[in-house]
């Protein structure tokens, strides 16, 4: 079973009717941090009374008003968005973007990566801690700062990430006009615990909606033609954590590593989308015997190694033509920029290995790329004998594109970059590569008994899965 690679191809029979939204909600893009001997204001740059205080002494938050910028700060700075707050045995910790890169575009608005987080203490109570208190809170600092490390988190101001293109066209009219946190889907707000002193009172042009995952965007030139593509992945956080300590399934049936990626394709007036899904699990036979028994879900096991070895990742059409049939049945969401709907998406392929990391990404790949044909064909730019293979320069794009989204995802779940990323790159394996996957294999074995237990921790904190406070 350690070599096997497991699909699952779950077709939706009928699809609801797209909707699509008109205009959009925008958060403030910039923002000062200033910081008072008895508070934090944080407040829109240019914008009258746009933003909040938060009280050094007791972490109560209030709307701007002018009497909180009287006098003289001690320090002011730029910072990208706040990310909410949370409660220590001291009181309310305040947590700030302090910078963030753009990587892309997303229906053609950008989205940043976070660089770098803060936390500010928004309390004055640690003197009045027992020294079981203050050894609580400092190992909960601790913690902060295993968060402020995060990696993968990216966002929108412009527009809501969490929702994939299809979804967005069924939903409401008006719905692209809500606040970005009402916009969101909350299995992929990596933040959403944190949020609630904002949403209550009601500062929803500083709330954002962070999402972990990956997010490579890569411009191509096929045939002549400019072809955007951007790939974004989605970790839900129902059983978010580290490989050593979020494994299987929990009773609900939320799955360790579940992570949604969808490839979107823009060229022509076309707007194209191609969902997977991946999570972790080791299924048995047993599972694949009940599987039979659910409508519209195919199973196939797929034994990774024996057919594919180190060095064949052609092999792969072993799979494929095992379900190219399906693949092809349930298609993908393509859309003409006049909102008419041609194509709907009809099941998804959901795949997994043990940890849903290194074989996944290279199968993931595999059929991203059979689809992106696919799509390019039927908007015209390709022949049906045309593939992206057959563009040297334009498919290495393609391919780093799906190796720097397997590093990412792997760092964040194992804490290394990903194995078998030559397989995605070259096709084959490397003697280079084969060292590289040695070191992080040692590397992953030390971090997950060794260093995962204060991660798991952090993120346990961070997700509201306890709270803390004095006993």
């Amino acid at each position: 079973m350690e070599d096997e690679r497991e699909v699952e191809i779950e077709n939706d029979p009928s699809p609801p009717s797209p909707s699509p939204s008109s205009g959009h909600f925008k958060l403030f893009d910039q923002l000062e941090l200033l910081e008072f001997e008895d508070k934090y204001v944080i407040r829109a740059v240019g914008c009258t009374n746009q933003g909040f205080s938060i009280s050094r002494f007791d972490g109560d938050i209030q709307p701007l008003i002018n009497e909180d910028l009287s006098g003289s700060p001690s320090k002011t700075s730029k910072i990208c968005g706040v990310v909410g707050t949370i409660r220590l045995v001291s009181g309310t910790h305040i947590i700030v973007i302090t910078s963030a890169k753009e990587v892309g575009k997303y229906l053609g608005f950008p989205v940043f990566r976070v660089q770098s987080l803060k936390c500010l203490p928004c309390n004055q109570a640690l003197k009045q801690l027992s020294p079981q208190e203050k050894k609580e809170e400092a190992y909960f600092r601790n913690l902060l700062r295993v968060v402020e490390s995060t990696p993968g988190l990216y966002y929108s101001y412009e527009t809501d990430i969490t929702v994939n293109l299809q979804r967005r066209f069924k939903l409401a009219e008006g719905w692209m006009s809500k606040p970005l946190w009402k916009q969101a889907d909350p299995r992929f707000v990596w933040n959403r615990a944190l949020l609630d002193d904002l949403i209550e009172k009601k500062l929803d042009g500083c709330i954002i909606p962070l999402q972990q995952g990956s997010f490579q965007a890569a411009e191509l030139t096929l045939k002549d033609t400019p072809v955007s593509i951007a790939l974004i992945s989605r970790r839900c956080t129902r059983r978010l954590g580290t490989r050593m300590w979020r494994r299987g399934a929990n009773l609900e049936g939320d799955a360790a590593n579940f992570i949604e990626t969808e490839q979107l394709v823009e060229t022509k007036g076309f707007r194209s989308s191609f969902l997977q899904h991946g999570d972790e699990g080791k299924l048995s036979s047993a599972y694949a015997a009940e599987m039979e028994k659910v409508p519209n879900v195919r199973y196939v096991s797929f034994d990774f190694h024996s057919v594919c070895g180190n060095s064949n990742f052609d092999n792969l059409d072993v799979l494929y033509n095992e379900i190219a049939e399906d693949f092809k049945k349930q298609g993908y969401f393509l859309i003409h920029k006049d909102g008419n709907v041609l194509e709907e998406q009809r099941g998804v392929i959901r795949s997994n290995c043990i940890d849903c990391l290194d074989r996944t990404n290279v199968t993931q790949s595999y059929l991203a790329r059979i689809s992106f044909d696919s799509q390019l064909q039927r908007t015209g730019i390709f022949s049906p004998e045309d593939s992206v293979t057959k563009f040297t320069e334009e498919y290495d794009k393609f391919k780093i594109m799906w190796v720097e989204h397997g590093d990412e995802i792997s760092l964040e779940y194992a804490g290394t970059h990903a194995l078998k990323r030559d397989l995605v790159r070259y096709g084959k394996q490397t003697l280079g590569g084969l060292i590289t996957d040695g070191m992080s294999a040692l590397s992953r074995y030390y971090l997950n008994n060794f260093q995962d237990g204060i991660k798991q921790d952090a993120i346990d904190l961070i997700g509201g899965h306890y709270s803390v406070g004095r006993s």
